[in-house]
């Protein structure tokens, strides 16, 4: 496919000017085969993988539709999952910086209501949620979608997994009928054709190949004995070094297993599975993403929506039943024209699964050998950054750029050794380099942050 420039598109001037700005200046194959459909407002059915750019087509394809001057729901995105609406929502308003007084608002169960009514009733333009919790504001009309011009379903194959059907359709009938609609999917599956069917109008369908090559991602197998399981992947963690790695597993109880003896002995690991209360979860994923924590154990539920860009390994600890699931596993490495490892662990009762892995990617896979190793306890892989924790956010109002100059002011660290800062309603994340964490601490200690001293610790989930 020939490299296409995002200049050739219709799009205004401002925002063109702003993607520019970003470092985007060629459209990955997704963006070249969707944005102009989207841009003449058809309906498209889209099959890729998760981080081949998707986001940003569907994102820029509803921002150039938008009426700025008038302050009702435009347009809807749905979302399997909290993380992943978040994220969602990050890269819309990114992309909107060019747009003055543009509302982007996330929509998600595990947080209070009733703010989220508020921000509704002062005008949106854009809504990024989870069914369940967008269904409960429509039931209640805080939210109404009279003016809706375009409805995204985001991964719709996991909303689908996770039993959303009904609340989906129940959403959409909310909608009007003359809108556009935007379903895109890693797989493409029946259910997911039947769902076009039902809420789409000829739409133009668009599928990206979904196998990874083996110059972006390196994948290799080892067969171990079940007992050996634990020993094969310290030795797989220890001699590859990642420094971020996400090692999936079957079920929430080996998730905790694995990571209490990868912890055990010392290595920098945390869990996410289903049974982490919301708080919990933001709190591991901001440490996971900071890169101050290197190893996250998961289950593909859990995992739905992270999207880390650097992620250097993915390591199979169990083998999935379906490919596809194994596909979408190990297509979190290997993005960003960086290269990726997937490391796969395989008794000899999943060789079944080994098979079916082949006939879908249609390639013979590559075994290799485990060396003997002992977990005992050493420290291992301590991470780059640190993490504080900050008692104050956005209701503090609290920026980015308030912290960074609280940090980099006379005396303070380098604003090399401040890495990402995330803040939330009522506190704030910032990552610092492991040898500046002592004197970020007490620069916050005894400064003050917009005229007022705010608690700060080393977070030490």
């Amino acid at each position: 496919m020939n490299t296409v420039e995002f200049s050739s598109l219709p799009l205004k001037p401002a925002l063109l000017e702003n993607i520019e700005s970003l470092g985007y200046s060629h459209l990955t194959p997704i963006q070249a085969e969707t944005l102009p459909h989207l841009l003449e407002g058809k309906d498209v059915i889209a099959q890729a993988k998760t981080g081949s750019g998707k986001t940003a087509a569907f994102g820029i394809g509803l921002l150039s539709r938008l009426d700025f001057s008038s302050f009702r729901v435009q347009a809807l995105i749905l979302c399997p999952t909290r993380e992943l609406a978040d994220q969602v929502c990050k890269e819309i308003r990114t992309l909107a910086r060019f747009i003055q007084n543009i509302k982007v608002l996330s929509l998600c169960g595990g947080v209070p209501f009733g703010p989220q009514v508020g921000s509704l009733e002062h005008g949106v333009h854009v809504v990024v949620g989870t069914p369940g919790r967008v269904q409960e504001h429509l039931r209640k009309r805080s939210l109404r979608l009279s003016n809706l011009k375009t409805l995204v379903l985001d991964e719709a194959d996991r909303m689908l997994d996770m039993g959303f059907e009904e609340v989906i359709s129940d959403v959409i009938s909310y909608a009007p009928s003359h809108r556009q609609t935007l379903l895109f999917s890693a797989t493409y599956t029946d259910s997911i054709r039947e769902i076009s069917q039902k809420f789409q109008y000829k739409p133009i369908s668009v599928t990206i190949d979904s196998s990874h090559h083996a110059s972006v991602i390196e994948q290799l197998f080892y067969q171990v004995e079940k007992s050996k399981r634990l020993n094969a992947l310290g030795y797989l963690l220890a001699y590859h070094r990642p420094e971020s790695s996400v090692v999936f597993c079957n079920t929430r109880r080996e998730c905790q297993d694995i990571t209490n003896a990868l912890s055990d002995c010392g290595f920098s690991v945390q869990t996410l599975h289903g049974d982490l209360e919301q708080k919990h979860r933001d709190q591991v994923l901001v440490r996971f993403a900071n890169k101050s924590c290197s190893i996250l154990v998961a289950t593909d539920v859990a995992a739905r929506g992270l999207d880390i860009k650097e992620l250097q390994a993915v390591i199979n600890y169990d083998l999935p039943w379906d490919p596809e699931v194994y596909v979408h596993r190990i297509g979190r490495t290997g993005r960003a024209g960086n290269k990726g490892l997937a490391l796969s662990l395989c008794t000899e009762q999943e060789l079944a699964r080994v098979k079916s892995i082949e006939e879908y990617q249609n390639n013979v896979v590559k075994w290799s050998e485990v060396a003997p190793f002992q977990m005992v306890y050493e420290t291992r892989f301590e991470p780059p950054m640190a993490t504080l924790w900050i008692d104050g956010g956005r209701k503090d109002k609290l920026r980015p750029g308030d912290l960074l100059g609280a940090l980099t002011g006379t005396g303070g660290v380098s604003g090399s050794e401040v890495g990402k800062i995330d803040i939330f309603d009522a506190h704030a994340y910032v990552a610092i380099k492991q040898d500046s964490v002592d004197k970020a601490l007490d620069c916050i200690k005894k400064g003050k942050i917009k005229g007022r001293s705010f608690m700060v610790r080393k977070s030490q989930w």
